[in-house]
């Protein structure tokens, strides 16, 4: 078997996909991407990325995209808090089962799903590993799907012995990130940012190279095949740490002292995203249950298992990836403003 097989990136226009994308090519890999028509792919040709234009809703693109690779690394997804869920599981469970069945007969070597630690439930979580199922429903369209995907590609690997592994990232962050690091900086500049109950409570994060690390654990462990992995920094990163380390890298007014009761943000959220619904409001209120979650919940999660049978090892650290974060972010800001400005996910 080849020692550097050929892979299948998709989302590879996106965050971490273009992270996975330069990992791999710089350590020797073939890659294929399926970029959509007119998305920013200018990056993926540099690092001589093979490009095939389609979606995961084009099955002949998907076909086509396949073919000759042996491992499928899937990163695609629809993202958000907000919106119908017709429109999340169009392309987190629809377009995946299409990535799906064009791997049936395909002798590959692995299939790597990335899913979230947003699939547990919406609650506080102390260590929690993979031992929890998550529910059967969820606060928003993403996290309901991506359950739902979960679920389908787990399927495939019992009915059609697809070699799947299922990763479960918590929150990702690291260069390059033009979705959530923008929007929190603007509410950060606005004042708009408040800690929700305690400021200590945990934030499940993951900087982007550890995850880059474990999506090639996952490929060459034959342990990994059918198995299911947390995966974090592996080390206690508190809401107040996250945030402030923004703050004083872009020198910037550190949220209010008084944290607003978890109780009352809930009320709140139930009530504006109420009315948003009812108004068929395009974007979301400024509160919601998923931004609870990310502002108040704990959300500890334990990787023990990534530990030992991927032998995972994180190996930048919170402090390191947040500088390098902050470097880019600086640089970009100050090179190329319109840079850091919010992106759709591939």
């Amino acid at each position: 078997m080849n020692a550097r097989p050929r892979l299948l990136i998709t989302g590879a226009t996106g965050f971490v996909g273009s992270h996975l994308a330069e990992a791999f090519r710089g350590r020797g890999h073939a890659v294929v991407a399926l970029a959509r028509d007119g998305s920013e792919t200018a990056f993926l040709e540099q690092l001589g990325v093979t490009l095939q234009r389609g979606d995961l809703n084009d099955r002949e693109a998907v076909a086509r995209a396949v073919q000759d690779v042996e491992v499928v690394v899937h990163c695609a997804a629809k993202v958000g808090d907000w919106g119908p869920i017709e429109a999340y599981r169009a392309v987190n469970v629809e377009g995946l089962r299409n990535l799906l069945e064009a791997c049936r007969g395909i002798p590959l070597r692995r299939f790597v799903h990335l899913s979230t630690l947003g699939v547990y439930a919406a609650r506080h979580h102390y260590g929690t590993d993979e031992s929890e199922p998550p529910p059967e429903r969820h606060i928003d369209g993403y996290t309901q799907t991506k359950v739902e995907g979960e679920r389908l590609v787990l399927e495939y690997h019992r009915e059609h012995q697809l070699p799947a592994v299922v990763l479960r990232p918590g929150f990702v962050y690291g260069p390059r990130d033009r979705t959530v690091l923008p929007k929190l900086v603007a509410s950060l500049k606005q004042r708009l940012v408040r800690y929700l109950g305690s400021r200590r409570r945990a934030l499940n994060a993951i900087y982007v190279g550890n995850l880059t690390d474990a999506v090639e654990l996952a490929i060459k462990n034959p342990q990994a095949v059918g198995r299911v992995y947390n995966l974090t920094d592996g080390e206690f990163v508190s809401k107040e740490r996250f945030i402030g380390s923004i703050v004083r890298s872009l020198e910037l007014p550190p949220p209010g002292l008084l944290a607003v009761p978890l109780w009352l943000a809930r009320t709140v959220a139930f009530v504006l995203e109420r009315q948003a619904r009812l108004q068929r409001a395009p974007e979301p209120p400024a509160l919601t249950q998923a931004r609870i979650k990310f502002l108040g919940l704990n959300l500890d999660f334990s990787i023990e298992r990534a530990r030992q049978e991927l032998g995972y090892r994180p190996r930048v650290s919170f402090d390191e990836g947040m500088a390098r974060t902050m470097a880019w972010y600086r640089e970009a800001e100050y090179n190329h403003p319109q840079a850091t400005g919010p992106q759709s996910v591939a």
